[in-house]
């Protein structure tokens, strides 16, 4: 915290001025060595009450009063500044932001989410669902007080600030998800991550259409529009309701209830490099069926052909239920 650290510095500048000026006061005064100087000044700062090394002249007398009534002030003024930040609290989260700061140290690979409203709560609970680590970036205090009660790891601050996106770990997070209300501040969000971890997937939240091009100009990998998906889903329960209703089983809430699951190709065992799908033989090993291919070039198959290449960068998007995608899990 800025202001207590400065309180710190000052009160430490000020006992090296007195260690210092006591130190040369009795050095010029008294004729001592240094290390009779230093142990004079340490005795009489700290009133232990031993007796001086030999008896003082008016003017060592006066300089030691000074000395001691210096030191007492200080002490004073040190217990104060203590006594201050400890019954308000703000030492402790003080200390609070140190181990924060600590944990999201020890990250990598986490997700950052920008914003507590509606979309962040649902997007932790599903990061939650899935053990992913993470990271709320929060500027409301009360929102900060709720998330320190459920010990969700939280860094207070505006996401929008270069050093609150580092304070949250930017350099080495996997994902960033930016939901604050406002699109203006989630183009900045979106900038000042792409700038700060080029290699990071941001998905941000948007309410106008005129902002989707707008973010994903600035770096946003994916531009979410809640209110259209919305829409959307309940115009196609009108039109197509058996499809949607189907698609709504297709549970992907969490790691033991998914019906969904994604499969890069990269992370198989190396002896599926450049096989076919029909190599894979996921329905006969697991049950599963594949239903979707990307290509590196992130294009979409749907329903792919069975001789379709694993190739590096490409990814499987594999349905099944619960217990399967599990056994596929633990297969691959």
């Amino acid at each position: 915290m800025p202001i207590l650290q400065s309180k710190i510095k000052r009160i430490a500048i000020l006992v090296t001025s007195v260690l210092a000026i006591g130190i040369i006061g009795y050095m010029g005064l008294s004729n001592y060595n240094f290390i009779d100087a230093v142990y004079m000044t340490v005795i009489t700062v700290t009133t232990v009450g031993f007796g001086e090394l030999k008896p003082f002249s008016p003017e060592e007398k006066v300089f030691t009063i000074f000395l001691i009534l210096t030191s007492i002030t200080l002490f004073g003024y040190a217990v104060s500044a203590f006594s201050e930040y400890l019954v308000s609290g703000k030492l402790f989260e003080h200390f609070k932001h140190r181990k924060v700061e600590k944990q999201i140290g020890y990250l990598k690979g986490h997700t950052i989410v920008c914003g507590f409203g509606r979309n962040g709560k649902q997007a932790i609970v599903k990061l939650n669902n899935y053990n992913k680590k993470f990271v709320v970036v929060e500027k409301d205090k009360e929102i900060v007080d709720f998330l320190d009660s459920e010990n969700i790891l939280n860094i207070e601050g505006d996401a929008t600030l270069d050093e609150t996106l580092l304070k949250a770990g930017i350099k080495n997070a996997s994902f960033l998800i930016t939901a604050l209300p406002s699109d203006a501040n989630n183009l900045f969000v979106v900038l000042t991550a792409s700038q700060l971890n080029k290699n990071c997937t941001i998905i941000s939240r948007a309410s106008n259409e005129s902002s989707y091009s707008k973010l994903k100009i600035a770096g946003a990998n994916n531009v979410i529009m809640p209110d259209k998906l919305g829409g959307n889903h309940m115009a196609s329960l009108v039109t197509t309701p058996d499809v949607i209703e189907f698609v709504d089983r297709l549970t992907i809430e969490g790691e033991t209830t998914a019906n969904l699951e994604e499969i890069a190709v990269d992370d198989l065992p190396k002896k599926y490099i450049n096989q076919t799908i029909l190599d894979l033989d996921l329905r006969r090993q697991t049950g599963c069926t594949v239903i979707g291919f990307k290509n590196p070039d992130k294009d979409y198959v749907i329903n792919p052909e069975a001789d379709i290449k694993l190739i590096e960068g490409s990814h499987l998007i594999v349905l099944g239920r619960p217990e399967q995608i599990i056994k596929l899990r633990q297969l691959f």
